[in-house]
């Protein structure tokens, strides 16, 4: 590259950074957060409505009526965000929570009366109610002139089923109308054109696919198997105050400065490049972030700094492959062009798996595992994209510009091979030892608490009380007054308030409370705060994940497990490897688990990212050093001792290892010593992860590996 285009693509890789970074900056942790990139904010930032909805009729509604329709709901409203939530309140309401809107009548209009769908024939006879459709969904087809058009594609229950069939053989002859009725209103009227008789029905005739969509959804939300009305609204403000928000941001920013520091260091122009390409990458996350109109909550940026130390992976991984290529005499410039091209292979089959799992995650999972799964997949993109292109051209530039000495660049020296093979037994053994002990402390857990886990109001639901104090207290007030009041009645730190805008109102969320205990609570807040007892009122709530979502998110790892092995065994065209890679993913999961059990830190919604993203961390890791066993194997002769070429293999990669390693560590670090409690809570088994998954991918998979190649070798023919 000329020394004048190496400095225009410079100016222009400055210029981008300025541009992202004032865009990212402006739109988070100030006073016109969303204002500038419009971000949509969870709960825990921004606030959004809560709607509470009350069961019709005098007899109460059963345990399974409720799960199914919170579960539908659930589905609904997904629509509005990822993070919006839905639990039981006693033991006929719902309430229904969605992140970063303020119009609570706007989301009432739309919503309407959810159970309230009929069909009617000419006659005014009910065919059908919306219980009877199992499903609803828009589409596009092809009419009779080979047209496309947009249509709703109903799947009907087998009740359904058979009286649609009577009531279409009815209509049939005379093109009658069947009325579908939602919330009073005809929404639809398609006339009857054949007998239906499989319960798959066409409604044609939509205007276009929003039509469609807006119709299927109708009948969706109208399919519920109870009836609701409104009970009340209320726009509730943030879980957490600008101060908390702020301290994250700072803490992000501290641990950034700790892995560019560290990149030039190690790496010097190499890790220059690389820290201007990162930090193009952070705020390009946050600016697509608006882009794809995904909901940020706290854990989210949280994700997103973590992201930031997964992102160094694939440079360090270049920089390696470069080091080498210099020590074999190479040039510089050849060296750099090489060094990206041997990196390919280990890039992109780390990245890809790791997206499989993404994809899969984003469409079977709800709630906060596709919220993960969204920002997962943008992050492993963005990061491809700069390490590849971005942090390439930089690099090129800084060479183009006049540092061509290989000392900007450091020489790889030859490592005198680690035995990891012949240690595997004390590795496999220490494995064992963790993963059993976790299951004893469940035990023990079971035992003494009746909980395997320390499971958060998220998994088993609580006591949400009510209270309107004397005063409006701020976010900041709450935390550091009324907060230790409700622990100290409770015996728990799991505590979560949030404020009804525009009144004096606090919502405080709690484990299940006995009589004696809310008696306790209203006395303690009378006597702390002069709060009117008349006006403190509590519900018992059902868990914010519920049932069908945490039997979602189990299916989704699952598949995702399952097409990762797939993928991880085409590309290495050997199940072993995939096997091994698998079972490191496992061991990984298993060892953090017995930590979560051991120092019994609370279980909620950040515990699914949490092990979802080492399950990412983890299998991106053993990648790397599968990667270059392979590519050792390939250049092997049978007569070579592949003990030492796994070793060998190993110790090659030991720094990459190491490297990422410590940068994703050192951002986790940053976010634990300044986070707050629910940040801390996300960030410890993050660093345990973080461990444990350098401790398998080291010590555990090549030697998995080793023994599945010699005791399970292919037959020679």
């Amino acid at each position: 590259m000329k020394k004048s285009r190496a400095i225009v693509t410079l100016l222009i890789m400055l210029a981008l950074l300025g541009f992202f970074s004032y865009t990212a900056v402006e739109g988070l942790g100030t006073e016109k957060a969303g204002a500038a990139s419009g971000i949509k904010q969870g709960l825990d930032l921004a606030g959004g409505v809560s709607i509470t909805y009350q069961v019709v009729g005098d007899e109460e509604p059963s345990d399974t009526d409720m799960a199914d329709t919170i579960y539908k709901l659930q589905k609904r409203v997904e629509g509005y965000s990822t993070e919006a939530q839905v639990y039981q309140e006693g033991a006929d309401r719902i309430n229904i929570e969605i992140p970063g809107v303020s119009d609570a009548n706007a989301i009432l209009e739309e919503l309407g009366k959810p159970g309230s769908l009929l069909f009617l024939s000419k006659d005014g006879e009910v065919v059908l109610t919306g219980s009877n459709v199992a499903d609803a969904q828009a589409g596009s087809q092809r009419d009779d002139m080979g047209n496309s058009q947009y249509v709703v594609k109903l799947t009907l229950d087998p009740e359904g089923t058979v009286a649609f069939a009577e009531a279409t053989k009815k209509a049939a002859p005379t093109k009658d109308i069947i009325y579908i009725i939602y919330d009073g209103a005809v929404v639809s009227a398609p006339a009857v054109q054949a007998e239906i008789t499989d319960g798959v029905a066409i409604i044609t005739g939509m205007g276009g696919f929003e039509e469609a969509e807006k119709l299927a959804t109708t009948i969706r939300i109208g399919g519920l198997k109870l009836e609701l009305e409104e009970l009340r609204s209320n726009v509730v403000g943030a879980q957490l105050g600008s101060e908390a928000i702020q301290t994250s941001l700072k803490a992000g920013a501290i641990g950034m400065g700790i892995v560019v520091l560290f990149m030039i260091l190690i790496y010097w122009i190499p890790g220059l490049a690389a820290s201007i390409a990162l930090c193009i990458y952070t705020s390009l996350i946050v600016v697509l972030l608006y882009a794809f109109n995904i909901t940020l909550t706290l854990p989210g940026i949280a994700g997103i700094i973590l992201s930031i130390g997964m992102a160094v992976d694939a440079n360090v991984i270049v920089f390696a492959r470069i080091r080498e290529e210099l020590a074999t005499g190479k040039t510089v410039a050849s060296s750099v062009k090489i060094g990206f091209q041997k990196a390919l292979s280990a890039i992109l089959d780390g990245n890809i798996t790791t997206l499989i799992a993404a994809a899969v995650l984003g469409w079977r999972g709800s709630g906060s595992v596709k919220g993960f799964a969204q920002t997962l997949a943008l992050g492993i993109v963005v990061s491809m994209f700069t390490a590849l292109v971005i942090t390439r051209l930089i690099l090129n530039a800084l060479y183009g510009i006049g540092f061509k000495s290989e000392k900007f660049y450091g020489v790889g020296k030859e490592k005198k091979p680690i035995s990891f093979t012949k240690k595997k037994a004390i590795c496999f053994a220490v494995s064992i030892l963790l993963i059993v002990s976790g299951f004893v402390f469940m035990a023990m857990n079971q035992s003494s608490t009746g909980q395997i886990l320390n499971y958060s109001l998220e998994f088993k639901g609580g006591t949400s009380t009510n209270v309107t104090f004397n005063e409006d207290l701020s976010i900041e007030e709450i935390e550091k007054q009324v907060v230790p009041v409700v622990e100290g009645v409770t015996g728990d730190g799991d505590v979560q308030t949030q404020k009804v805008a525009g009144t004096n109102e606090i919502i405080i969320k709690t484990r299940t409370l006995s009589v004696e205990e809310r008696e306790t609570l209203n006395n303690k807040l009378n006597e702390s705060f002069g709060v009117d007892k008349e006006k403190i009122t509590a519900e018992t709530i059902s868990s914010t994940i519920s049932a069908e979502s945490k039997r979602d998110a189990i299916i989704a790892v699952t598949i995702a497990t399952i097409c990762m092995l797939l993928y991880i065994w085409f590309r290495f065209k050997d199940v072993r490897f995939a096997t091994s890679a698998v079972l490191a993913l496992c061991h990984d999961v298993l060892v953090v688990l017995a930590f979560y059990a051991a120092a019994k830190v609370s279980v909620g919604t950040t515990f699914i990212a949490c092990m979802l993203t080492i399950v990412g961390y983890s299998i991106n890791a053993t990648i790397v050093i599968f990667d270059r066993i392979r590519e050792n194997l390939a250049l092997a002769s049978r007569k070579d001792d592949l003990s030492v070429l796994v070793d060998n293999s190993i110790t090659q990669t030991l720094s990459r290892s190491i490297f990422t390693s410590l940068t994703t560590f050192f951002m986790v670090a940053a976010l634990y010593a300044l986070g707050v409690t629910s940040i801390r809570e996300f960030a410890l088994p993050l660093m345990v992860g973080i461990a444990c998954g350098t401790y398998s991918s080291v010590c555990v998979t090549g030697s998995l590996w080793y023994v599945f190649r010699t005791k399970f070798a292919k037959k020679k023919k």
